[in-house]
């Protein structure tokens, strides 16, 4: 059974021995929230790869004190999973990027497409992308993972093309592509036996509700980027990039 995860950006790297304060905001949570008390196991992170297993020595609302046992730092997978989220209403982005990051997403761009029917305002485009980094960070925190995936600005339009790089494998989901996103992954896959470096990133774009325009697919295509359906339904926009991040889990090997 694994432990318990707390993540704090402002933790710092510390020993493989010794006794360590918990900042602030993982006490809170550990010791208000979550009810824990001094001889149970816990894990702590800095979000960035830093995994310290401990026991609590002492547990009160003004300290948290960890007995370290173990401190290791875990490296980023290559090549990395990226889900550009097209926004969508009613609070689909936000439950997609949730369970993006509990499949194992590395990154998260906010997209708004064309056809996107909910719309980030400059004036309040901060506090939605801080919406969706609290997402990530919680659902990071959920999943125990020692990373929590970055969201990237909001980029709009066909401007998407232009955050995609030459070492990137892209892949726009749409119902209408001819080739199935396992065949494309497989191919892939025999891309990456044969140089493991061949590709930095995986790129799965979503589109809105109301679909992804020419113009768009146009300019994704100009940059790289393949079209793949994923299966004989057409799945809402919190689903899709779930589904493909699991099938891209599952070709590399990783699940």
């Amino acid at each position: 059974m694994t432990l318990p995860v707390f993540i704090d950006a402002g933790l710092a790297h510390r020993g493989e021995a010794g006794e360590l304060l918990a900042p602030e905001a993982i006490a809170h949570h550990a010791v208000t929230v979550r009810r824990m008390q001094a001889g149970e196991q816990l894990q702590l992170s800095d979000g960035s790869g830093l995994r310290i297993t401990g026991t609590i020595s002492r547990a009160d609302r003004s300290e948290l004190r960890i007995d370290i046992t173990a401190v290791e730092v875990e490296e980023r997978p290559s090549p990395q999973l990226v889900l550009v989220q097209a926004l969508a209403k009613s609070g689909r982005d936000l439950a997609a990027v949730e369970a993006a990051v509990e499949v194992g997403v590395d990154a998260v761009i906010p997209w708004e497409a064309q056809r996107s029917i909910v719309r980030w305002p400059a004036a309040k485009a901060g506090k939605s992308l801080a919406k969706w980094q609290h997402t990530s960070a919680a659902a990071a925190e959920q999943a125990r993972r020692a990373f929590v995936p970055a969201v990237g600005e909001l980029v709009r339009g066909t401007d998407l093309a232009h955050v995609l790089g030459p070492n990137d494998a892209a892949f726009v989901l749409h119902e209408a592509a001819s080739q199935p996103l396992t065949e494309r992954l497989q191919a892939l896959q025999a891309k990456l036996s044969a140089d493991p470096a061949g590709c930095a990133r995986i790129v799965l774009i979503v589109g809105p509700e109301g679909g992804i325009a020419e113009a768009e697919i146009a300019a994704l295509r100009a940059a790289g980027a393949q079209t793949a359906v994923l299966g004989a339904t057409v799945l809402r926009a919190s689903t899709a990039g779930p589904v493909a991040l699991g099938l891209c889990q599952a070709a590399l090997g990783r699940w």
